[in-house]
């Protein structure tokens, strides 16, 4: 008969995760996102049509200045739409990243006092964020239906059935990136504030407000180093049926996503073992 239903013992190995005792904390992840959507609308007045006003807010903008103003092309797509689609994919993962670069200092009161798997914390940060996905894929599948009404052809690729993929490489890409910064700003704190610039200036290195057809082919495999290129490239390629992503670029993009995560995970296994000392 075993002593102890439960024993909790210190990770030997870099890349040694219980994924089971993730699972067993479901419930835990569960009240994680719950509390984040508590604290994150508390005290507002519009509350969750923020998830709507900001993708809309942001499409407009960007229709006016680089649709009407600048007349990038857009691949045929009326351009509401085609900002739409790169706003929302983008959205999911600089959200899901922004949430994640601060587990450690922003639960670093609940980590010194109990024990729990701190995995949990960034994956119910990544799942939150989908919920908000999920929410701003409505409003594009909303319009997607009006503009084809109105005559736009629609060229739905069967690369459709891959949307669940798509999302779950923008997940493990968001939150490997995420808990690595997490990682280091234990001791650098500089990367908090460096957050921010940094996202802002890797969406304008991603095909968001222009088609990844408008980069010279030759150099178009550079932009495939940048893995949100052929997630925003596979999902515009989903539902209007128009881009320039090759496989080779889907590979590369798939490759430096699982590197970055694994590297992330390794990282977060070592820090989580004493990062209390150091912040």
């Amino acid at each position: 008969m075993k002593e102890w239903d439960f024993v909790i013992k210190p990770s030997k190995k870099w890349l040694d995760i219980d994924f089971n005792e993730i699972f067993w904390n479901r419930d835990l992840i569960y009240l994680f996102i719950k509390r984040d959507f508590v604290v994150f609308y508390k005290q507002t007045i519009l509350g969750p049509l923020w998830y709507i006003i900001q993708p809309l807010v942001n499409t407009v903008i960007f229709t006016i200045i680089f649709g009407n103003l600048a007349k990038i092309s857009t691949d045929g797509t009326p351009p509401f739409l085609f900002y739409l689609s790169g706003t929302i994919t983008w959205g999911y993962f600089a959200n899901s990243l922004n949430a994640t670069s601060n587990t450690f200092i922003k639960n670093a009161g609940l980590f010194s006092k109990v024990y729990f798997p701190r995995l949990s914390i960034p994956i119910a940060n990544t799942i939150f964020c989908l919920v908000q996905f999920a929410i701003q894929f409505l409003i594009f599948i909303g319009f997607y239906f009006y503009f084809t009404f109105h005559g736009f052809e629609a060229k739905i690729n069967l690369l459709i059935v891959l949307l669940p993929i798509l999302l779950l490489q923008t997940a493990l890409l968001s939150l490997g990136f995420g808990i690595l910064i997490s990682s280091l700003t234990t001791k650098y704190r500089d990367l908090t504030f460096a957050m921010s610039f940094g996202v802002q200036i890797w969406m304008y290195l991603t095909p968001i407000v222009y088609p990844l057809s408008i980069i010279p082919e030759k150099y178009q495999i550079f932009a495939a180093f940048n893995p949100m290129t052929s997630v925003v490239e596979l999902f515009r390629l989903s539902f209007f049926g128009t881009s320039a992503i090759q496989p080779l670029h889907i590979a590369i993009s798939i490759v430096i996503t699982l590197f970055v995560f694994f590297i992330g995970i390794i990282n977060f296994k070592k820090v989580e073992k004493n990062f209390v000392d150091t912040i």
